[in-house]
């Protein structure tokens, strides 16, 4: 009797067509079936009933919106075809820890047309070979079994990890600066360094026009004595 109070106090004082998550972990079923949960849940979108002693979804009421359905650690050993028309927008579902032994009790979850992950972890099933390429050939609409792949790449936590990254990607570009700026200061210190191999250019060729001066000087000089011997030479002939 207490169990059973348990489970409805859960379920007492709440508006039913508003809540779109439900929580009845270690809360205890009455006689292995639902207590509390009907019809009326409308909105639902996740459920978790995790070690509730459920040992049926016989009395699982209609949740069609619901995506998320968590059942670990409970006893149950089939009957999983109600799923798929009670539950038929499921994306995720936890079984692990239940009586789960063939796979023909997995073959009632074909019907599950949005599944998309499924978890069997810890269920006898389990330790059949080939478990994992069964389970994927034989539900080919899930992407992942136990939280991996089929390449055994780990399902990601949540789907809105990638937004995240698209955020900080945008920050990251945001703090860089607008594009623009990097470029005129290229562009400013192209034109000191045009300006300064011009000035290099300049003092060369005057240099080199100084030096041009000085050797015409002394070439210069050069012929003047050069004549002046001449003429000595000529006076000291004639005398």
């Amino acid at each position: 009797m207490e169990m059973k109070k348990r489970i409805n106090l859960e379920l007492r004082n709440r508006a039913p067509e508003k809540v779109t998550e439900l929580v009845l972990d270690n809360c205890r079923s009455s006689n292995g079936e639902i207590e509390g949960l009907n019809d009326s849940f409308k909105e639902l979108q996740f459920l978790s009933m995790a070690n509730v002693e459920l040992t049926s979804l016989a009395k699982l009421p209609t949740l069609s919106k619901l995506r998320k359905l968590e059942l670990s650690d409970n006893v149950i050993s089939g009957g999983l075809e109600v799923l798929a028309e009670r539950c038929p927008n499921l994306t995720y579902l936890n079984l692990s820890g239940n009586k789960i032994k063939d796979l023909g009790t997995v073959e009632a979850l074909q019907n599950l047309k949005n599944l998309k992950s499924l978890d069997l972890f810890n269920c006898e099933i389990t330790n059949l070979e080939d478990y994992r390429d069964s389970i994927f050939e034989l539900l080919q609409q899930i992407t992942y079994l136990d939280g991996f792949d089929q390449e055994d790449n780990e399902a990601p936590d949540s789907e809105d990890d990638d937004d995240e990254g698209d955020e900080d990607d945008d920050d990251d570009e945001n703090e860089a600066g607008p594009p623009g700026e990097y470029e005129e200061e290229d562009d400013e210190d192209d034109g000191a360094s045009d300006l300064g191999e011009g000035e290099e250019e300049e003092e060369v060729g005057l240099s080199y026009l100084m030096k041009e001066e000085i050797q015409d000087e002394e070439d210069d000089d050069d012929y003047v004595e050069g004549g002046d011997e001449e003429e000595e030479g000529k006076c000291s002939r004639m005398e």
